[in-house]
């Protein structure tokens, strides 16, 4: 019940979307306030609608992070972009993230023209503003209010935490009135092989930088739960995963001179994963080649696209 002195409390989903790279996985990370999607300067980064959700008193946020919307050049990328059209027929409000530090383009205004047939109320926030000068946020904000019709256009930088706030009230403000959807503790709804798997293809992608990024994808084989040797009464976690690739050529990048690369992107997803799972993780990596998996409807029902 709420009073006149207490606003009534307000539940809901918003959906962000943006091309890639437009800064939304990190926005979802910081209205949540912990890292529930995986970060990358990597197009593309995101292949699932991640959730977050965000518990303030008044209200609380389901955040629904898309994939990029994009023009399709796999299949792939054609099952990306009807994930983006299922979720935006299905929420409450549309965030349409802009980043303020590159000019407003071609991949804007598609997405612009995929809104037109949203009912949902859309919010636009210019994202990255800590990376532009005050004139190109300025600009921005005008590029971005003449692309849709929006309910209100908001400058955040997610990185230093500016707005983030303001944001968040303005979004409770567009949900309707109901109670919690989600319990306080739970932040996203995620499973935890999904997260391993995506805490690896993050590492992977920042320790390669050439041709790989689109062409891999994770698989979580077994997760082994035994008592830890070392520590008594705790937990030891062993992950076996596999890095598919798409071609013989992409393994020894992967792999790197005498392993050194797949040694590094092993020891920096474990450091996540141990944070996640609250426990000591022995994990083993391996990279297979799964040919052309991008346009296999097979091979993309089997890694779960």
């Amino acid at each position: 019940m709420s009073t006149p002195d207490q606003p009534p409390h307000r539940s809901g989903f918003a959906a962000l979307v943006g091309r890639p790279n437009a800064g939304k996985t990190t926005l979802t990370n910081a209205l949540v306030g912990e890292k529930v999607g995986i970060v990358s300067n990597r197009p593309q980064t995101t292949r699932h609608a991640i959730r977050g959700v965000v518990h303030k008193p008044n209200g609380q946020i389901v955040l629904v992070d898309t994939p990029g919307l994009h023009k399709p050049k796999s299949l792939l990328g054609r099952r990306l972009n009807d994930v983006v059209r299922d979720t935006l027929s299905d929420v409450d409000v549309i965030v349409f993230c802009i980043p303020a530090d590159q000019p407003v383009g071609t991949g804007d205004a598609f997405i612009a023209r995929q809104l037109g047939e949203v009912t949902a109320p859309i919010v636009v926030v210019v994202t990255k503003t800590d990376a532009a000068s005050k004139k190109q946020v300025a600009e921005q904000l005008m590029a971005a209010s003449r692309l849709v019709e929006a309910a209100e256009v908001v400058p955040v930088s997610a990185v230093s935490g500016d707005q983030v706030e303001l944001l968040e009230n303005l979004l409770i403000g567009l949900l309707p009135e109901g109670p919690p959807l989600y319990p306080e503790e739970q932040t996203t709804d995620e499973d935890v092989e999904r997260q391993l798997a995506e805490l690896i293809r993050e590492a992977a992608l920042e320790k390669v930088r050439q041709e790989v990024p689109h062409s891999l994808a994770v698989s979580i084989e077994e997760i082994v739960r035994r008592p830890d040797p070392k520590k008594a009464g705790s937990e030891l976690v062993e992950v076996h995963a596999l890095l598919h690739v798409e071609r013989n050529s992409q393994k020894p990048m992967l792999l790197g001179k005498g392993g050194q690369i797949i040694k590094a992107i092993g020891s920096e997803s474990r450091a996540g994963m141990e944070t996640l799972l609250g426990a000591r993780v022995h994990l083993e990596l391996h990279v297979t080649v799964l040919g052309e998996w991008q346009d296999d409807p097979k091979k993309l029902n089997r890694l779960g696209y």
